[in-house]
């Protein structure tokens, strides 16, 4: 296996236990959907004893409120069983961005400013929702919640590591505890 820097790689997941008897892994998964692996070609399981190593993905797909995850080299439940509570990596390289879609690791620490110019903070943590994310921007102890909507995000700079939003009027009066 080549070495891939450390930085290169991205935590997208959490094996859970092994599945079946043939070396299959159930899995927490931080992305959405199975495309994430399948796309990877390969992922890199680092045990709870700190080693690494990189399996081709063979197949994955959604179980429940998991996934299964199929590796080529682990063929059995004892070898798959090495893996439970191993993070899962993936090369940043191999993620696959639609048209105007971040990445959470692309938007946390981002600077975010009001579209007069005003530094309101920092991208500190993003919130799941089922209709959208709801950005928290942390600037001392104060924090704003800014809802991932185009009618409050006007402009992403991921090169600056910069967000542009617009004061929507009220928005900060909701804000405000």
């Amino acid at each position: 296996m080549a070495q891939v820097p450390p930085g290169n790689l991205l935590l997208v997941g959490k094996v859970m236990r092994p599945h079946g008897l043939v070396g299959a892994l159930r899995i927490f998964s931080y992305a959405d959907s199975e495309r994430s692996f399948l796309n990877a070609g390969s992922v890199f399981l680092k045990s709870v004893s700190g080693e690494t190593h990189e399996y081709p993905v063979k197949a994955a797909r959604p179980h429940k409120k998991t996934f299964l995850l199929v590796l080529d080299g682990l063929t059995s439940i004892d070898r798959a069983e090495a893996y439970r509570g191993a993070e899962i990596f993936i090369r940043r390289d191999s993620l696959v961005r639609k048209e105007d879609e971040y990445f959470w690791f692309e938007l946390l620490g981002m600077q975010v400013y009001l579209d007069t110019g005003e530094h309101l903070g920092d991208v500190s943590q993003i919130i799941p929702t089922d209709s959208n994310d709801i950005y928290v921007v942390k600037k001392g102890t104060r924090e704003i919640l800014l809802p991932a909507t185009y009618d409050v995000v006007h402009e992403i700079d991921p090169e600056n590591r910069k967000m542009i939003v617009s004061g929507t009027e009220g928005l900060f009066d909701l804000n405000e505890v």
